[in-house]
């Protein structure tokens, strides 16, 4: 990448696999995916794989249900045809302690810090900030209703990642992920 302004972005918004209720005494940060959460992840991943839409770096809230959401995405994106296909290198992954209970400010300064180089940059996080930053970023084509659980929201920056601003990234795709 040269100026990092020629070459083409792509930000895949995933909000987290279906997941347990909350447990009263236990921390919410805790829950796990259920067996449909782990399906849709997978599914979620074969998506991505079928589209080219591999990740370079993916940036991760550090929560149990979306880590787990993010190694079943990592297993989908590596399945055999037709379910996937070949996930190329592997992404650099970041878990990130700011993209839990994250509003989108706090997630759009995450993907801010994204490696100048990445072409395509995969964020795991939670709503409501995923939802809101996906209408943060494309005002005009985000869902009213937000994203539900496995939903993708595929969006193209049309600036480096250190610019990333609000209405600087136009939704491309959506999918939302069914195992």
């Amino acid at each position: 990448m040269t100026d990092g302004r020629a070459e083409k972005r792509t930000l895949v918004l995933l909000r987290h696999a279906k997941a347990e209720q909350p447990d009263g005494d236990a921390p919410d940060a805790d829950r796990r995916l259920t067996a449909r959460g782990h399906a849709d992840a997978a599914a979620a991943g074969a998506w991505l794989a079928r589209h080219a839409l591999l990740p370079d770096v993916v940036l991760c809230s550090p929560a149990r249900r979306t880590r787990q959401t993010w190694h079943d995405v990592a297993l989908g994106m590596t399945g055999s045809p037709p379910e996937g296909g070949p996930a190329g290198s592997r992404p650099v992954v970041r878990y990130e302690a700011a993209a839990y209970e994250a509003h989108p400010d706090d997630l759009l300064d995450l993907l801010r810090t994204a490696d100048p180089a990445a072409g395509t940059v995969l964020l795991v996080a939670h709503n409501p900030g995923i939802s809101l930053l996906s209408a943060l970023l494309d005002p005009e084509q985000a869902d009213t209703d937000g994203l539900r659980t496995t939903d993708l929201v595929v969006h193209s920056p049309t600036s480096a990642w250190s610019e990333l601003a609000p209405g600087g990234a136009p939704i491309t795709d959506r999918h939302t992920a069914r195992g």
